[in-house]
């Protein structure tokens, strides 16, 4: 009989799940805690503007400014600790990258709704590395148009590479998980092209 799942679509993702070893994945967790200037921000919604879901920072180059779903992310510098995972993160891609949206869930409550990034900063087939650290949390892909839908178990040390049309076809998000206690760390870096005028 033939394989009535061969023609469903499929995100165009690379994935280690052990990329680092568990005594490396711990230890940049802590230190991230530590080093990295967390902030609360605020987002629009039709009941009016509410706290995200998780902890944020932004690092990168200095004219790598992003904005998305009205928050203006002007860059910090790079910390000791990011720009060592930024760097073993663009040998395993063979890409640069000149910026990184940093995710802090705190507990399983925290969480990331559907969307893409499809900013025009980023590209037309921008390359994403996903790195997380700490518990795991499901990272759930969905197919804009047939509805299909790819999870991932994103343990500490793990590595999602999002390429080619993964962001024009797909939507992601990291689902509410009660009964997920523990922090997780999340780092994807990007490249962002450098705004030439001031908004």
């Amino acid at each position: 009989m033939a394989d009535l799942f061969n023609d469903l679509p499929a995100p165009d993702v690379d994935w280690y799940p052990d990329w680092l070893a568990p005594e490396a994945a711990a230890h940049a967790l802590a230190q991230l805690i530590g080093e990295v200037a967390w902030r609360q921000d605020m987002m629009g919604t039709p009941a009016g503007r509410v706290p995200l879901p998780r902890l944020t920072a932004w690092q990168g180059e200095p004219d790598a400014v992003y904005v998305y779903s009205g928050i203006r992310n002007v860059p910090q510098p790079w910390t000791r600790t990011v720009a060592e995972l930024k760097a073993a993160a663009e040998a395993a891609c063979n890409a640069h990258f000149n910026s990184v949206l940093i995710n802090r869930y705190r507990s399983g409550a925290d969480s990331m709704g559907w969307h893409a990034d499809r900013e025009p900063e980023l590209g037309m087939r921008p390359i994403i590395a996903s790195i997380s650290l700490g518990v795991a949390r499901t990272f759930d892909l969905r197919h804009n148009s047939t509805g299909t839908v790819q999870s991932f178990s994103l343990k500490g040390g793990s590595l999602l590479v999002m390429r080619g049309n993964t962001q024009a076809e797909w939507r992601h998000r990291v689902p509410k998980e009660p009964n997920v206690a523990g922090e997780r760390i999340n780092l994807t870096f990007r490249w962002v092209t450098p705004r030439t005028t001031s908004r």
